[in-house]
């Protein structure tokens, strides 16, 4: 039930942070946090991670579904006791399901953090985007950690 609350903690949290952009911002508008490093630019994105797929929102929809589906199916029946694990799923579907509620609501993912790293200006991102960067992070972890166990196991019985 945690991880459950943390995924909805993730999507409140990416919720209020966009709604606060599209009242408070025009779009395109850029107020500098730290300058040449951090900006909250009000951005809109049709596509996915860097504008690929521009307008697939029925493709986007599909996807979504069977993640958040295959997601809970996962923390139901695999997850269990496997606390970092639970972690990774959890973080990956708030960002999902935050994503999500924008394509449904306004054909449109909102973005607005805007990051300059060594002149690269990277493409703006939302809290959702970065709940499923640091799932997927922390499911590498996992996933290596399984390995390394697996393998002393292994070890062990020789």
């Amino acid at each position: 039930m945690l991880f459950y609350l943390l995924a909805l903690f993730i999507i409140a949290l990416d919720q209020f942070t966009k709604w606060l952009i599209v009242k408070n911002m025009e779009l395109g508008e850029s107020i500098p946090i730290i300058q040449n490093f951090f900006y909250i630019t009000s951005h809109r994105n049709r596509g996915a991670a860097w504008g690929i797929l521009e307008n697939q929102m029925w493709l986007f929809y599909i996807i979504t579904v069977v993640v958040v589906i295959a997601i809970i199916y996962y923390m139901q029946k695999h997850a269990k006791g496997k606390y970092l694990f639970q972690l990774s799923l959890s973080f990956i579907l708030g960002g999902a399901i935050g994503n999500f509620i924008d394509r449904v609501f306004r054909q449109e993912v909102v973005d607005f953090v805007d990051t300059y790293i060594f002149t690269y200006d990277f493409p703006i991102f939302n809290i959702a985007d970065s709940a499923l960067t640091i799932g997927v992070i922390l499911m590498f972890i996992q996933l290596i950690k399984e390995g390394r166990e697996e393998k002393e196991k292994k070890n062990a019985q020789h």
